[in-house]
């Protein structure tokens, strides 16, 4: 179903309800790499609440001081929808729920509803619990009856079960009927090992919602084959009517089904409603935003639907076709999940790319196809290109190409001349750089040498301190990030590199690039477009 659904069908009755259980606190936070304090669970928790999910799974009361100490901070929550979940797992072997401090740390914690997870497959309840099988049931059966008289909802995930299924089919069955005779709310099927695949899924799905009709099924799936969230879809495409997942698919070993592909696929493309309406779904990408901030992680730029490539558009026929009707080319409106279009700029361009980027500058630019400043841009373009520049990765760099050919460019400064010297002595010896920068502006010159943490450090201090007198506002200005890249490998050292710098001014970033066979060189030709891309930005007069 495309995205053009109607809207009676996403607000009508429960018939189409589908639950949104999102663990990011808890199984997102054992991602390997990413550590979220107790302060950052909160502010997650609270976001994902406004957003509208219907269940937040804080994490497993007892493990850590860390998730004992983010339930007593959401003791203070005040959620208009979305219900706080603890996490734990069944008794212990030879203990009774009503004494195991596991199911009463759970109790304790002050959340809404629990969840529990127990073994499915036979094989781990032989080998890795070293009960038999029947013990195992009694374990599920009594937990769930235990948390049930303390709780209005309890879950329970069966681990493993997908695997436990084509193992021993009767007793994969046995473990959800022993949860279902016990009162569970839902049963969850996990893909512990995330190595099922959609046509499997999809038939055991099928299965468990025609044996339990008066029950929530669950899915749980797990992303080591690449295919968690296409299972997610197929079992609701089957009956399921719970997903778990984690913003941004974050999760251990390759991750959890990613709910930011989920969510808008449930909304726009199968016509579901899943607690989250068209309205909010524009906050999406708000949100995995926030999300990979607080895990201090990089976006994937490509990741579907929020990423921001998810609707770039390079090649000069799609830039054509999607200014006359985005939807040649996208297949669903960027902002309704809260991204953008994004045009960029390369050697496979043509007059459109040109057209739509110098619209977005900023620099009240207006060309037109039959401008002779376009075909010529084009024709730059492709040369630099060929030269190994990568204009799709730096726009400043593109809108001062921009603002040169039709004459607009502002030249704020000469540059007379700079020398970088980089001196190491003996082994053991810290290098040391500096770098000396002479250059004029209008009849003034300034001549200043700085020490720097490397040879692009000193000429970028050597810069700024000969220009922030002139100006004061490239104080502000600063480098977040700097990349380099050999463009030929079969030429070793004497090949030639790229340069991309990132730079900010604490409002606004922008990334610019130089090339040459001298590292140092290129590095100046970015750090150039950078300042003078700043200080058009401001509009600053010598």
């Amino acid at each position: 179903m495309s995205e053009q659904v109607d809207s009676k069908r996403v607000e009508s009755g429960k018939t189409n309800r589908v639950q949104i259980f999102d663990t990011t606190l808890r199984d997102g936070g054992q991602t390997a790499g990413i550590t979220f304090s107790a302060e950052d669970k909160i502010r997650i928790a609270e976001r994902l609440a406004s957003f509208g999910v219907d269940y937040i799974e804080g994490g497993w009361p007892g493990a850590s001081p860390k998730d004992d100490r983010f339930f007593e901070l959401a003791r203070e929550r005040d959620w208009r929808h979305s219900k706080l979940v603890a996490f734990g797992s069944t008794a212990r072997p030879g203990d009774k729920p009503s004494r195991d401090p596991g199911l009463k740390k759970l109790v304790a914690s002050g959340a809404d509803a629990a969840c529990i997870f127990g073994k499915a497959w036979d094989l781990h309840v032989t080998k890795a619990l070293g009960i038999t099988l029947e013990e195992n049931l009694d374990l599920v059966r009594g937990s769930v009856r235990y948390l049930k008289r303390h709780f209005e909802q309890v879950f329970f995930d069966a681990e493993h079960f997908f695997d436990g299924y084509a193992a021993n089919h009767d007793y994969a069955l046995a473990v959800l009927d022993a949860a279902h005779e016990a009162g569970a709310d839902a049963l969850v099927l996990c893909d512990t090992n995330g190595g099922s695949l959609p046509y499997a899924t999809g038939a055991m799905v099928r299965e468990v919602v025609a044996r339990y009709p008066d029950k929530i099924i669950g899915i749980h799936t797990h992303n080591d084959s690449e295919v968690a969230v296409a299972n997610s879809l197929i079992a609701v495409k089957n009956g399921a009517k719970q997903v778990q997942g984690t913003i941004n698919g974050i999760g251990e070993r390759c991750g959890n089904a990613n709910l930011t592909s989920i969510i808008p696929c449930l909304v726009l493309k199968m016509g579901l409603d899943c607690g989250v309406d068209r309205e909010r779904l524009t906050e999406l990408k708000g949100l995995s935003d926030f999300v990979n901030e607080m895990a201090n992680r990089l976006p994937w730029r490509h990741q579907p639907f929020v990423g921001l490539n998810s609707f770039a558009h390079k090649g000069g026929i799609h830039v054509s076709a999607v200014r006359k009707l985005s939807r040649l080319y996208e297949h669903i409106p960027p902002e309704a999940v809260g991204n953008q279009q994004r045009i960029t700029v390369s050697d496979q361009a043509g007059r459109s790319n040109v057209l739509v980027l110098a619209a977005k500058t900023g620099f009240g630019l207006k060309l037109d196809g039959s401008d002779p400043a376009v075909a010529e841009l084009v024709a730059e373009v492709k040369s630099l290109e060929d030269q190994g520049f990568a204009f799709e990765a730096a726009e400043a760099s593109f809108h001062l190409m921009l603002l040169r050919a039709k004459g607009k460019l502002q030249h704020f400064f000469t540059l007379e001349g700079f020398r970088v010297i980089d001196e190491k002595r003996g082994d053991d010896g810290a290098p040391q750089a500096e770098a000396t920068v002479m250059l004029r502006v209008g009849k003034k010159f300034a001549h200043t040498a700085s020490l720097g943490n490397g040879p692009v450090n000193a000429m970028d201090k050597a810069l700024r301190a000969a220009l922030q007198d002139f100006y004061p506002s490239l104080k502000e200005f600063r480098l977040v990030d700097y990349k380099v890249r050999v463009l030929s490998t079969s030429q070793a050292t004497e090949a030639p590199v790229r340069v991309l710098i990132e730079s900010t001014d604490g409002e606004r970033k922008w990334t610019t690039v130089g090339v040459s066979t001298n590292i140092i060189d290129a590095s100046y030709q970015a750090l150039l477009d950078a300042i003078e891309y700043k200080l058009m930005l401001d509009e600053v007069r010598p």
